[in-house]
């Protein structure tokens, strides 16, 4: 088992939602590097936490990447940084491709002659397209339906090569969907930003009946922390629990602006996936048990964004 307790840690794309907590949750135990070129992420995110250098810069600038882990002496990495829009990965498939596969591949190198111990990867839901059936278990078919899932899977098949080729400890974690603190897009997010644009109307993209599994983000970093010190191979990271976006928005707009109306569009964007829902028995295993609450994790994450 590994122990995290007074490594040198980095975290790519440490300054962006999960990114920033997983340097929340390791920060008072380590000593972390935070890699991220603020395309998304915020220096804000990590302001206040100690331990931490901040270094700001592109994962395919293989360089940089790699003078980052030999200088700061890395014994593990959490690999977080990428592209992580599916809508975006339609629009710019070669820049999800360099930020993704390539990026991934340039941390994967940069590992080779210096002292890395372990790399724990943010992969993704997406990977499984579609399901055959759920809940959604680690041994589900592969099959990406769009560039961002094909890319994450890359970079996951590029990560067990490298550990059966070159003894590299390699984990991922594909990830269900995050919600919480800092998150700035994707559906929560979204319907905070239409209510307040208007109390009294809520446009839904796609006819609600789409099911997601969600995990507060505090959960998240857990996970991370939890499989770069007991885990090996591939796990599942979700909440547990199926939630449609019918419910979702429901829910929201009760908290948020009771009088508004819903209407669903019927249509949703290309390489969305109807249903996701996991099965995290495997990640249970190790000790992983969320600890925040649906609704509970759905009001932290309004009461911040409002007191912005």
């Amino acid at each position: 088992m590994l122990t995290l307790k007074e490594k040198n840690v980095l975290v790519t794309g440490g300054a962006g939602f999960i990114g920033s907590h997983i340097v929340d949750r390791l920060s008072g135990d380590c000593s972390v590097t935070a890699l991220d070129d603020l395309s998304t992420g915020k220096a804000e995110n990590l302001s206040g936490t100690e331990n931490v250098e901040f270094v700001k810069g592109n994962l395919d600038d293989f360089d940089l990447v790699r003078k980052t882990v030999i200088d700061a002496d890395i014994d593990v990495i959490f690999h977080i940084g990428a592209n992580a829009s599916v809508p975006n990965s339609v629009a710019q498939p070669r820049y999800d491709f360099n930020s993704n596969a390539l990026g991934t591949f340039n941390v994967l190198t940069s590992c080779l002659d210096s002292g890395v111990a372990k790399v724990v990867y943010a992969s993704t839901a997406a990977v499984y397209g579609e399901p055959v059936q759920t809940p959604i278990d680690e041994s589900h078919p592969l099959h990406p339906i769009s560039p961002y899932g094909a890319s994450k899977l890359a970079g996951e098949r590029y990560g067990f090569a490298f550990k059966e080729t070159y003894g590299l400890d390699f984990a991922a974690i594909r990830i269900f969907n995050t919600y919480g603190t800092r998150q700035p897009r994707y559906v929560m997010y979204d319907f905070i930003q239409k209510l307040r644009a208007n109390p009294h109307f809520l446009e839904v993209l796609g006819t609600g009946e789409q099911i997601r599994d969600y995990c507060y983000v505090s959960d998240m970093a857990d996970a991370f922390a939890l499989v770069a010190e007991r885990g090996h191979g591939v796990y599942n990271a979700a909440g547990g629990n199926p939630v449609s976006i019918k419910a979702l928005a429901e829910l929201m707009v009760s908290i948020i602006s009771p009088e508004a109306e819903i209407q669903y569009g019927g249509k949703t964007w290309a390489g969305d996936v109807n249903t996701l829902y996991a099965d995290i028995s495997r990640i249970r295993e190790l000790g992983f048990k969320p600890k925040v609450g649906f609704e509970d994790g759905v009001r932290q994450m309004i009461a911040w964004f409002e007191g912005r």
